[in-house]
């Protein structure tokens, strides 16, 4: 659909917006609302989560709106910012047609088996609870671009390493599993959040120890192990406590990276994206040395060269290796796009009768 689009990335500290030419040309960036906005058709909003409800790309109308401003309790942190922004957007651009991408949508389609956690079935039904996972848009860019690589692929891992972080397992571009659960807390060590923790440390922590919220989502990871959440900085020291958060950090990466590949029922390509994942050699170098069994091996002089957007998308497997290990840029705004334009041409088809 020959459209340029707006997109709205709200944060739960930060704001940017992207204009995208027809072509996907980026053709202007702001980290906070300008002034004046280009007058576009379309605007779409980046929300953290669509429920159970939202599995694709939707056009946003105050019933819908609606619909996410209930699901807050879920995303307490992203999904007021999101709307937020909405209103402010749309105050500014009425007109525009307002559409929505959602970080959960993508893994809608994964098998009751490995969304349903094993608790009384009446507490799921009462609260809806279930294994959402995040990060989607990224996981969905991920997984179509390394086809460009490996056309054959049919079972890929993706790895979104940042500040957050989640992997998904990918068959035939349909997420089956990823590590993040009913919260972004589950999963891997990340940068201040705490990953997978035993509930019963939680339960024996909940009397002790003050504001355990907080202490799991602010002050864990990296930081809480080595008193950095940078994992750039946290590779240039040479203590005890930085060595430990490194090895935690890739034990549990390399675990879960094995735990996604036996959900996929085996593993074509491993994905590394996101900040951590297209800037560090160091942290794909120590995932993938632990994970031989799998067919994933590494040329060092291709890893050590691929430092992300700068050099572009790149293949970072040794030449014998039977698994590709495929470093990709995150560009969860050309997925909205994607997303949208798809979304709007169905939309059309049904409100017009074309």
């Amino acid at each position: 659909m020959d459209l340029a689009v707006l997109i709205v990335n709200a944060g739960s500290s930060s704001l940017k917006l992207r204009l995208l030419g027809p072509d996907d040309s980026l053709q202007g960036s702001w980290d906070s609302l300008p002034e004046q906005l280009p007058d576009v058709d379309v605007v779409v909003h980046r929300v953290v989560h669509g429920g159970r409800e939202f599995s694709s790309a939707v056009v946003l109308d105050p019933a819908v709106v609606a619909k996410l401003r209930a699901l807050t309790e879920l995303a307490p942190l992203h999904q007021p910012k999101s709307l937020d922004a909405y209103d402010q957007v749309v105050a500014r651009l009425p007109n525009a047609m307002h559409m929505a991408c959602f970080d959960t949508a993508f893994h809608t389609s994964i098998p009751d088996a490995a969304a349903t956690y094993a608790i009384p079935q009446e507490l799921t039904r009462r609260y809806g609870i279930r294994r959402y996972g995040f990060h989607g848009l990224s996981h969905a860019w991920a997984s179509r671009q390394v086809l460009e690589f490996v056309p054959a692929a049919r079972r890929i891992v993706t790895c979104h390493l940042g500040a957050g972080a989640s992997l998904c397992a990918v068959v035939d571009g349909i997420s089956v599993d990823t590590t993040m659960g009913f919260t972004p807390l589950e999963g891997l060590v990340m940068a201040t959040r705490s990953g997978d923790v035993d509930p019963g440390l939680m339960l024996w922590l909940n009397d002790r120890a003050p504001e355990l919220g907080d202490a799991l989502e602010h002050r864990s990871g990296i930081l809480g192990l080595a008193g950095t959440a940078d994992m750039q900085q946290l590779q240039t020291r040479d203590d005890d406590d930085a060595r430990l958060a490194f090895d935690i950090y890739i034990h549990r990466l390399r675990k879960h990276i094995a735990g996604m590949a036996a959900a996929a029922g085996g593993i074509d390509a491993c994905v590394f994206t996101g900040g951590v994942g297209e800037h560090s050699a160091a942290v794909r170098r120590a995932a993938i040395e632990g994970l031989g069994f799998l067919g994933l091996r590494l040329d060092e002089n291709a890893n050590v060269s691929c430092v992300g957007a700068s050099s572009g998308d790149c293949d970072i497997s040794a030449r014998d290796a039977t698994t590709r290990t495929i470093v990709i840029t995150a560009r969860e705004d050309l997925e909205m796009a994607r997303q949208a334009r798809a979304a709007l041409q169905q939309y059309r088809r049904e409100t017009m009768g074309s």
